[in-house]
């Protein structure tokens, strides 16, 4: 009887024993992209402190801080009417003693200029609100996954989503990453592209504009964002601390506090 063996994907070489620190950009500081890039710091801090080069983080944010945000996104009174991305990233900056970066615009990659300036990483971490702009991310990462001599060339990318009480964390690889023989595992060299289940998943648009912290919490709970980030960033860790993943995300449900993991 021939015995299937377990899937596992060995994480890229250069994530675990970098030179330079990982970049990553993240896209959204709003209620994930916030709680996520706390949990970010974190993980550069333990990082670090493991002898690892760390990450490097750019975050992306058109919007300002309303006073609707307070309370279920990570900004304080004194941080309305500025831009989001600017105002967590001087805050964790500020905390952490790091050097990451906020842009106060989309994440977009047309030209020349954009490449010298800032917009390729390691890793993208998404946490944006509608399908059009995964469709729009994914074009980009996709354009850009094969250069691969450049450091900051695309390897992964994590997708943040979620309704009033449930959401998914998706990962999917940009290019093969190539594995080794293994006579234990069945090694996967790619992690399968997410956006053709964005539709099956029903992720919800909700980029509603609202006018009070009460009308927010009708449509996403209080810790719907934060459960998910750190759940995922639990995932992250997991690709630089053990080098190997057997799942490529999970679904979550906070309303009957169930989480069902997505194997390879």
């Amino acid at each position: 009887m021939k015995t299937i063996k377990e899937k596992i994907h060995i994480v890229a070489p250069y994530l675990l024993n970098p030179t330079n620190a990982v970049s990553v950009n993240l896209i959204g500081a709003g209620g994930t992209g916030s709680q996520l890039l706390t949990a970010l710091a974190r993980m550069n801090y333990a990082l670090n402190s493991l002898g690892h080069a760390g990450l490097q983080v750019t975050v992306f944010d058109p919007d300002q801080v309303e006073n609707a945000n307070l309370g279920r996104q990570l900004f304080c009174g004194h941080e309305v009417g500025m831009n989001k991305a600017v105002a967590i990233c001087n805050r964790v900056n500020r905390f952490f003693g790091t050097n990451w970066k906020g842009i106060a615009g989309k994440f977009m990659y047309e030209n020349e200029d954009d490449r010298k300036n800032q917009f390729m990483a390691n890793i993208t971490l998404s946490c944006v609100d509608t399908v059009q702009s995964r469709l729009e991310i994914g074009e980009v990462l996709t354009k850009h996954s094969n250069c691969q001599r450049k450091r900051d060339s695309p390897m992964y990318w994590m997708d943040f989503g979620n309704t009033k009480d449930a959401g998914q964390v998706l990962l999917c690889s940009m290019r093969n990453i190539i594995q080794p023989i293994s006579n234990t595992f069945e090694t996967v060299s790619a992690l399968p592209a997410f956006l053709s289940e964005f539709e099956a998943l029903g992720i919800a648009e909700t980029n509603e504009p609202s006018c009070s912290l009460a009308q927010a919490l009708g449509r996403q709970d209080l810790f719907i964002n934060s459960s998910l980030a750190n759940l995922g960033a639990s995932l992250l860790w997991s690709m630089f601390r053990e080098g190997l993943i057997k799942y490529r995300g999970f679904y979550h449900n906070l309303k009957d506090f169930k989480t069902q993991p997505i194997r390879l």
